[in-house]
């Protein structure tokens, strides 16, 4: 499989506009509180009744500081204490959802992200590890692919060793930059050797997989300052890149207003930025998986991508597109059957339904046979920039050419401009469409005409 790209300056400006990441479809603007407890109890009976392995998400929301750009659902807090009956509910919530899951279920992936995981003590982390291990099935072996997100400002060696006996086996590291001058305009200082001590020492414990998250568009960033913390980044050699474009959203994360726009890169400095990282990530050896990440050509994602079997979901590109996700924890979203379903967004109202014995979905959305008509559609370009339409009309019971007339005259225009190949057999992405990847599934996209504004541009 070609698993190049190919950096055009002037499709890139003429395609960039706002739409989703798809880490879902429908996405999650769709949930709606017509969805509840009783409907989602209804699609984990039919999951039970389908079989296979589960993926398990955990919400950890405590930080200890405020990163401005974060647009994640945290609390920032520096009493520790406040993770305590968070983690009393959580464990709670374990056992209410476990309850309706078969045991006999294994879970094939497992993920803690925030936040910060490892704001709770190595007592809390345990606890946590354990509950889920009484309620679930997991590996007793590494066979899984269980990963947490830490902050190297809260993790040392010791940490990093109690994580890989808690079962742990991949690792990533929220960087962001170097640059001391964009940390203390982003309120995140955070040294080299923190960083590459944690990095280092996931290796020393046997973690299998190690990626590192940098943002660019952030405040005074150049293409020589990014270019200077990629390549310290490189020489360490990560076996994954997770590099993710600023979205400045000041009036739906408040956060973000402590940021002085006047300091944001212009779009022309972020398009050499994105030029520079490419190429810089692909002559060392990285390959393009796509939505800003990159891996080596050995990484599971790179081979499973190769094999036709890469997956995406809430927390992107995975190789177990086969399992039901459970969400756990306040603001998580799930994936069970043929419906999405998320958690209660505040602590307060979480803590009630908990308390009252209640599972805490709050909102949902059940998949119509369109939904998953277009939800294979998108996954299979967005994961593998190839589309055959035989395999579409076999798995629908549909003549694509019929089923999907007006979206296939919308992408003559990006045939014509190179992003794609199009014919009777199928799609498939070009390089220079591949950085455009989400342009290419918004033709698929039936609601996105009256939510664009709600999203970030894709470049």
């Amino acid at each position: 499989m070609d698993q190049s790209i190919k950096f055009d300056l002037e499709l890139i400006n003429r395609y960039d506009k706002s739409g989703p990441r798809y880490t879902s479809y429908p996405t999650a603007l769709e949930l709606h509180e017509g969805f509840g407890d009783a409907e989602y109890r209804r699609h984990i009976a039919k999951s039970n009744a389908a079989g296979g392995p589960l993926s398990l998400y955990f919400h950890i929301p405590f930080c200890d500081t405020v990163c401005f750009y974060c647009a994640c659902n945290k609390i920032v807090t520096k009493n520790r204490a406040h993770a305590a009956p968070y983690l009393d509910n959580l464990c709670k919530e374990i056992a209410m959802q476990g309850a309706l899951f078969d045991k006999q279920r294994e879970v094939n992936q497992l993920h803690w992200g925030g936040g910060t995981p490892t704001f709770l003590s190595y007592e809390q982390m345990k606890r946590l590890m354990d509950t889920t291990r009484e309620h679930f099935n997991l590996h007793d072996d590494d066979r899984g692919e269980y990963s947490i997100e830490v902050d190297p400002r809260e993790t040392n060696d010791k940490t990093i060793a109690q994580l890989r006996e808690l079962g742990f086996n991949r690792i990533s590291l929220g960087l962001q930059d170097f640059d001391p001058d964009v940390q203390k305009a982003v309120n995140r200082m955070q040294s080299k050797e923190q960083t590459f001590a944690v990095l280092e020492a996931a290796r020393k414990e046997g973690f299998r997989s190690t990626n590192i998250d940098l943002i660019y568009g952030l405040p005074l960033q150049t293409e020589q300052t990014f270019a200077k913390t990629l390549e310290q980044v490189l020489a360490y050699a990560p076996d994954r890149f997770s590099i993710f474009n600023y979205a400045h959203m000041p009036s739906r994360f408040k956060t973000q207003r402590q940021i002085d726009e006047a300091d944001l890169p212009s779009p022309a400095v972020k398009l050499e930025i994105l030029q520079m990282v490419g190429q810089k990530l692909t002559d060392a050896g990285y390959v393009y998986i796509g939505m800003d990440h990159f891996a080596k050509p050995d990484d599971e994602l790179a081979v499973a991508q190769r094999e036709g079997k890469l997956y995406r979901n809430f927390q992107g590109y995975s190789t177990h597109s086969d399992c039901d996700l459970i969400g756990l924890g306040v603001t998580s979203i799930g994936r069970v059957g043929d419906a999405y379903m998320q958690n209660h967004k505040e602590l307060e109202q979480y803590d009630q339904a908990i308390s009252a014995g209640r599972l805490p979905v709050f909102k949902g959305v059940e998949l119509d046979a369109d939904d998953n008509l277009r939800r294979a559609v998108i996954t299979q370009l967005i994961c593998h920039f190839d589309l055959s339409f035989g395999n579409i009309e076999q798995q629908f019971d549909i003549v694509f050419a019929d089923y999907f007339a007006a979206e296939l005259n919308n992408l003559k225009s990006m045939r014509d401009d190179g992003l794609i190949g199009l014919d009777e057999a199928g799609i498939k992405v070009q390089p220079a469409g591949r950085l455009l990847i989400r342009n290419i599934c918004m033709v698929f996209d039936k609601y996105l005409a009256q939510k664009q504004q709600q999203f970030s541009r894709v470049i």
